[in-house]
């Protein structure tokens, strides 16, 4: 980026645009039947964790990189059985606090094609890998 360039991160605002964008994500998440059992009981570490993110993505210190090294986030999310139901789920959530937060263009359409392309890498779980649709599967005769 040159320095005429602005980052995301600028262009919305900082810490607080980014600390309510993901303070009204979680909120959903909480309120989420699909998600809220994949997420511990305690959501602040969490919460923490994609702020200092989030904020390092889209241009903002580095405060991530430094307490937590390279994101990783593929590896990080393994444990997690994300199929495409939770996928969109997570998706939605954070289309719609980006609209809620108010963030505007172009930074709006950056922030989306990210979300939109980074929770696609995450699913790791697909339909013939799904152990309910496989019991639910009726048996060929």
């Amino acid at each position: 980026m040159s320095d005429s360039e602005i980052s995301v991160y600028d262009m919305v605002g900082g810490d607080p645009i980014f600390r309510r964008l993901v303070d009204l994500f979680y909120d959903k998440v909480q309120a989420d039947p699909v998600l809220r059992p994949m997420f511990p009981d305690d959501l602040e570490p969490g919460k923490q964790w994609q702020f200092l993110f989030l904020t390092q993505f889209f241009g903002g210190p580095t405060r991530y990189a430094q307490e937590r090294g390279h994101p990783r986030l593929r590896m990080r999310h393994m444990p997690f059985p994300i199929n495409q139901t939770a996928r969109d789920h997570w998706l939605n959530h954070m289309l719609e606090s980006i609209d809620e937060v108010g963030i505007d263009e172009p930074a709006r359409s950056a922030m989306r094609d990210y979300f939109e392309r980074g929770s696609t890498f995450m699913v790791n779980l697909f339909p013939s890998e799904n152990i309910d649709e496989q019991q639910t599967k009726p048996e060929e005769s």
